[in-house]
């Protein structure tokens, strides 16, 4: 028996209830225990299902006694699993339709008494629930996090399984139980009470899928009297009146399914109806889950499109898990074949929806999409197309589950050309299969890829290495191409055997390994080492230069210890054919995979390892004699006459080379410089790439330079050259799409779209390795938001690089970019002409600001860079401001809005130090807060109060009502501090946004 919590009884709970309590506990328990306590319906959950079903046959007994006790009893266990602790009463009513009854149905609160009430109709009760005012934020049974939550969740769900199994054959049908039931849990799953709603909305669910086993076990009598009657009509004259006996039990069995049915229809539609789209994804989720269980159980009823569109609907739910649910539901339904023809109007109006659903962003959604997919029949050709490309996806399981639809799809004889004889020529064809369609496969060339894809299903086949060394032995007519790819497949199934799924760019294996698979893994090294130790040496002398560079890698996945090893005349004739293979293609994939290949094979570890490094060690001196007489007397190289000069000599050569360079890169940027202003537009971007590339490549230098070295060896950029590159990649790259290539189409447009993005890289990268100053950064970042789609990843990076470099430097330069856009849109307006293109809005700097506001996470790792920003923005604003008659307020006072929205960053004591910093600078002017041109200052100083106390500034500006006059002190007079005492000013927020568009 579980340890049970603590729970207050109900309140409806009788004295004989008690009673039973006792004796359904001691069955339960056993005869050692001799004084139990009474338990309630509720507390009967956390002793198991043997113990249930004891209790919930006394609860029967108890309820044919006296059934209006028993069942409070019964609703205060459902009112108490919601987690409310609060009290039921009930009153008695007589008709349903009576409008007095009606009116008294209410859901409100009490703020006095801090209670919440709900009275609903549960005929012929009319029932009202009392609870705390807070019980709709507090965690309520089912979603308690932890192992807690998901028992109960299962022992809920048996109570009222076990509840209709053990009333089916009784009360089940007494037309007073299951109303009231039903009612109750209608009313409490319409509740605004989050908790009621979900509670009662999963057991009214599970009581409609308890009501379908009912419902199937009496259909199920139906067909057994059916039976018996044909059988009682061959009989004689004698047993007619066993012929009516059982005509009247078929009769009242149908009237029992009848009534049940009736039942599970009210449910679905005061409960099903409602909720199913629920504001509440559990909620949703229930539905969906159950909707597809009583389709598959009772398909006789509930599989028609009138359920089905439920089902079609809820697969475009925003929440992937009530996706999910629809795709589990709808395996069970194609998985069974006899279901099929119900589906085909459900198939021909969702088929679009749930091939799409493939590429859902849960990859549980895709894969369970793709296992359904494997099951459905009616998938066209292009369908096919479309779906087996996913045997390369990125997701291991997705890819998995499409490997296994491709190879169910080719070992399926009528899909073959031609019909194979025997096994082996079955293996074959679908070998060849397999080659046809990775050659038209037009996006990727990736076979490992596909062979991990048809590991899990089609092993048997990718790990047969006679079949697959047979083909390339025997095949003689076959194309290179198609030689080249079975050559792939074969060394990526003998890598794939060797190390497993784990992949580059693939996620979702499966990391470790246990017993059994290290020993099936080790099982089939060891056979194919056997074997290609054996046919290797043939495969070499057979292939083509393209293959070669291929098969020389296979040796490196052999095992180590073989007891073919032992037998040096095979290790001897590898040997012999790879020399023969390097003689013959001496080119440097042939070389790298050679040169790995013996790396592994000369291993001190390995069996082979004297044999390797002997034809190893044989062939290097061969090339060493080839190479000393085709170099001849060039080799021969006069000796310096002491190691002093020697070294003068080298150091003199690299300074020469080294100033020599210098000047090459010197003339080089100058002529690239030049050709940015070349006619053609393609000379001017590939100059622009060449002297980027150029200058990244030589960064290198700015970091190991040594200024105490001699000689002015250093190259950097002139600042001619550096402002020729900014001013190119704000003409050539912070453009609008060009209208020819729009016209062209969206080929033309996302090329031209590829083109800037590597022109901005290319600049990018020069400001991150420091070719270029960081200011130089200025101008790019300016345009994050206004070409976020187009650039926002790489201007994001240049920011995370060049904060990792100096981030205070870094800081300075995105303040510069929010000025300089905030003084072109000042002067703008000043001009009063018409707007530029170019300049962005205020809204837009201020969106910008947030933006860069967001990129500060760690507030103590950037506690420096904020706090510089604001002393940065006030001298901004406050410096070399005098004030006069004309000029009352700083020119680019507004700019104190854009500043405030870095004021969430600032560290608690920060803050206070940046209003002492705003106070000094506004402390000799005169400033009254009152007036209209004051309010970005209002706004700017409640950002900084308000972060401390943790609102924000448009909430501390409406909630404060008292503003400071300051008074600039007069000759002759101290400073006067004059507060003022006024109402809250009349302006309204939208006003006050108005002014700051100055």
């Amino acid at each position: 028996v579980r340890r049970k919590r603590a729970h207050k009884g109900s309140e409806n709970v009788k004295r004989k209830s008690a009673k039973a309590g006792c004796s359904r506990a001691s069955r339960a328990g056993g005869s050692k225990q001799k004084h139990v306590e009474a338990v309630t319906l509720f507390e009967v959950i956390t002793m198991g299902r043997s113990a249930m079903q004891a209790v919930i046959d006394d609860w029967i007994e108890a309820y044919v006694a006296d059934r209006d006790s028993s069942l409070l009893d019964l609703i205060s266990f459902f009112i108490q699993c919601s987690g409310c602790k609060g009290v039921v009463t009930a009153e008695m009513c007589q008709s349903k339709e009576d409008s007095d009854v009606m009116s008294k149905m209410v859901e409100e609160l009490d703020e006095d008494s801090g209670l919440q009430y709900k009275k609903f109709l549960a005929f012929p009760w009319i029932l009202t629930v009392s609870w705390p005012m807070d019980t709709d934020s507090a965690e309520y049974p089912l979603i308690q996090s932890g192992p807690y939550g998901r028992w109960f969740h299962s022992e809920f769900c048996d109570f009222v399984s076990v509840l209709v199994s053990q009333c089916q054959h009784s009360v089940i049908f007494d037309s007073y139980l299951m109303n009231t039931l039903i009612s109750l849990l209608t009313e409490l799953s319409n509740s605004y009470v989050r908790a009621f709603r979900h509670t009662c909305t999963l057991a009214a669910m599970k009581l409609l899928s308890a009501l379908v086993g009912v419902a199937l076990s009496l259909s199920i009598g139906i067909e057994n009297s059916q039976k018996l009657y044909e059988v009682q009509k061959t009989k004689t004259v004698r047993q007619k009146s066993s012929q009516q006996l059982e005509r009247i039990q078929k009769k009242i069995t149908e009237e029992k399914r009848a009534e049940v049915e009736s039942m599970m229809d009210i449910i679905f539609k005061g409960v099903f109806l409602k909720r199913y789209r629920d504001v509440l994804p559990e909620i949703r989720s229930i539905c969906m889950e159950e909707l597809g269980l009583w389709m598959k159980l009772y398909s006789s009823a509930f599989l028609n499109d009138s359920y089905l569109k439920y089902m079609g609907w809820m697969m475009h739910d925003k929440l992937p898990d009530v996706r999910l649910k629809c795709v589990l539901g709808l395996q069970g339904l194609y998985g069974d074949p006899l279901l099929l023809p119900k589906l085909d109007l459900f198939t021909s109006r969702f088929k679009e929806r749930i091939i799409s659903m493939t590429l859902d962003k849960d990859n549980e959604v895709a894969v369970q999409t793709m296992k359904l997919l494997t099951s459905d029949e009616v998938l066209t050709p292009e369908d096919y197309k479309q779906l087996l490309q996913f045997v390369y996806s990125s997701q291991r399981p997705l890819a998995a589950t499409a490997g296994e639809l491709l190879f169910s799809r080719y070992n399926n004889p009528h899909h073959l050309k031609n019909k194979p004889t025997n096994k082996e020529a079955h293996k074959q064809q679908i070998l060849k299969a397999l080659l046809q369609f990775y050659q038209e496969s037009e996006l990727h060339k990736h076979v490992v890829y596909l062979v991990d894809s048809l590991w899990d299903c089609g092993g048997a086949l990718l790990k047969d290495w006679p079949t697959l060394t047979s083909t390339l032995l025997q095949d003689s007519s076959s194309h290179s191409t198609e030689q080249a790819v079975l050559v792939e497949i074969l060394v990526a199934s003998v890598r794939q055997a060797s190390e497993g799924p784990a992949l580059a760019g693939r996620s979702g294996a499966k990391k470790v390994m246990n017993t059994r698979e290290k020993k099936i893994q080790t099982d089939d090294c060891l056979k194919l080492t056997e074997h290609l130790l054996m046919v290797l040496p043939r495969l070499l002398s057979k292939v083509s230069y393209d293959i070669v560079a291929s098969l020389m890698r296979i040796p490196q996945y052999f095992l180590t210890e073989c007891p073919e090893a032992e037998n040096t005349q095979m290790v001897s004739s590898l040997m012999a054919e790879m020399e023969a293979a390097l003689d013959l293609h001496p080119g440097p994939a042939v070389l790298e995979a050679a040169a790995r290949t013996y790396l592994s094979l000369c291993g001190e570890e390995t069996s082979w390892c004297s044999a390797a490094r002997s034809a190893r060690d044989s062939l290097v001196q061969r090339w060493v004699e080839k190479l000393t007489a085709l170099l001849g007397d060039s080799l021969k190289v006069r000796v310096p006459v002491s190691l002093h000069d020697q070294m003068c000599g080298g150091v003199l050569n690299l300074w020469e080379k080294a100033v020599a360079q210098r000047l090459q890169l010197r003339l080089f940027c100058e002529r690239s410089h030049r050709c940015l202003s070349h006619g053609d537009l393609s000379v001017r971007q590939q100059a622009f790439v060449g002297v980027c590339d150029v200058l990244t490549a030589h960064s290198y230098q700015l970091h190991v330079w040594d200024p105490t070295s001699f000689g002015p060896l250093l190259f950097t950029t002139s600042p001619k050259l550096q402002r020729a590159l900014l001013t190119f990649v704000c003409v050539h790259v912070f453009v609008a799409s060009d209208c020819d290539n729009q016209s062209k189409g969206e080929a033309s447009r996302l090329e031209d779209l590829h083109r800037r993005r590597n022109l901005l890289a290319a600049y990018c990268k020069l400001i991150m390795h420091g070719v270029l100053e960081m200011s130089m950064a200025t101008e790019v970042f300016m345009y994050y938001m206004k070409y976020y789609n187009d650039f926002g990843d790489i201007i994001k990076e240049t920011m995370y690089r060049t904060r990792q470099v100096d981030k205070i430097e870094s800081a300075r330069t995105l303040v510069l970019s929010l000025q300089q856009l905030f003084m072109q849109l000042k002067r703008e307006q000043e001009s009063g002409g018409r707007s530029h293109p170019g300049v962005q809005t205020f809204t837009s700097i201020k969106e910008l600001a947030r933006r860069f506001a967001l990129t500060f996470g760690d507030l103590v790792k950037f506690r420096e860079c904020v706090v510089m920003i604001h002393r940065n923005g006030i001298e901004f604003v406050f410096q070399e401001f005098s004030q006069t008659p004309g000029t009352a307020t700083p020119p680019y006072l507004s700019y104190l809005t854009i500043l405030s929205e870095f004021s969430s960053k600032l560290l608690k004591p920060d803050k206070k130090t940046v209003f002492s910093y705003l106070q000094k600078h506004t402390a000799e002017h005169i400033i009254d807060l009152r007036e209209e041109t004051w309010q970005p200052l209002i706004y700017y100083r409640a950002s900084l109060l308000a972060a401390a106390e943790g609102e924000d500034a448009v909430s501390y500006v409406s909630s404060d009502r008292k503003f400071d006059t300051i008074s600039r002190p007069s000759s002759g007079n101290l400073s006067v501090f004059v507060s003022c005492q006024c109402t809250e000013p009349s302006t309204s927020l939208p006003l006050f946004w108005g002014m700051l568009f100055f």
